[in-house]
């Protein structure tokens, strides 16, 4: 049977670790780290994103601020924001929370914001640094993935790892990071999506899975082999009669009959998502000591 990948454990481990480097800062008269966060519009999935990062701030001992604005805002007042933002010498990173209404081209924004202070690593600059091994922010549920590899000591060097899904958030920097020579990483990587043919074929050989599809339940044990370590970045919320709220989240794996044949497995929720945040607040913490652009 599997060993789970507690999630919420490592990213409450990573937010103690976190406060105590902070403690020491303010100690020592350094600069609270300070993140913010633009939400436009009303989105339920978003608020409770950036709610659960306002409230870790306050937890761990950073400043936070959260710029609310409404559902018809222009992309040129989103703009315009960002330009503010941009130039606050008391702001380290601050991210943008996506999806974002229709009428604003997302590229444009993601484009606008300072690289110095893509704490999501959502910038072509940041993704180009990331590709060439050189120091970025890597975006937050990659970098979560990578942190739990790293502390539960899942050996990644010569391994085969195939990512389903090809997102420019989850798959494709996690096959970037999989294959780059570092440690977690050094695999030889497989990126299938939904025109793989015979997807099949490519999980039964594969060391390591990450499913990132947002298809609840779709990978089952009959596509991976013994001993697989499997990441289930997906979160899907269904109906159902089992639950007082009507409702329970699943993941991209059929975790019961997948976790029988798995080494390392991560559950949903619990597993991937809790990172997150960890991931987001460890990047703010190195924009606000600028390490990766001095």
């Amino acid at each position: 049977m599997a060993i789970v990948i507690d999630g919420k454990l490592i990213s409450q481990q990573i937010q103690e670790e976190l406060a105590l480097e902070v403690k020491t800062i303010k100690t020592n008269g350094g600069k609270t780290p300070h993140l913010a966060a633009i939400l436009v519009g009303n989105d339920g999935a978003s608020e409770t994103y950036v709610g659960a990062k306002v409230k870790a701030c306050e937890k761990i001992g950073f400043k936070s601020t959260l710029v609310r604005l409404s559902q018809d805002t222009t992309e040129q007042e989103l703009l315009y924001i960002i330009k503010g933002l941009n130039a606050d010498a008391d702001i380290d990173g601050y991210i943008v929370q996506l999806p974002l209404p229709k009428h604003i081209n997302e590229q444009h924004i993601i484009e606008a914001v300072d690289p110095k202070k893509d704490v999501d690593g959502f910038h072509p600059q940041s993704v180009g640094r990331m590709a060439l091994n050189l120091p970025t922010y890597l975006p937050a549920t990659p970098y979560g993935i990578m942190q739990l590899l790293e502390r539960y000591k899942i050996e990644t060097v010569g391994k085969h790892c195939v990512v389903i899904g090809r997102s420019h958030i989850v798959g494709s920097p996690m096959s970037i990071l999989m294959a780059r020579n570092t440690n977690p990483g050094n695999c030889t990587v497989t990126m299938c999506h939904s025109r793989t043919a015979n997807l099949k074929e490519f999980t039964l050989k594969a060391d390591i899975i990450i499913v990132a599809l947002g298809k609840p339940e779709f990978l089952t044990a009959d596509m991976v082999k013994d001993g697989v370590v499997v990441i289930d970045v997906g979160i899907t919320r269904v109906t159902s009669d089992s639950t007082k709220s009507g409702f329970k989240l699943l993941g991209d794996v059929k975790y019961d009959e997948v976790a029988a044949k798995s080494s390392f497995i991560t559950p949903v929720p619990g597993g991937v998502g809790p990172m997150t945040i960890a991931s987001l607040l460890v990047n703010t913490l190195k924009a606000s000591k600028k390490e990766v652009y001095k």
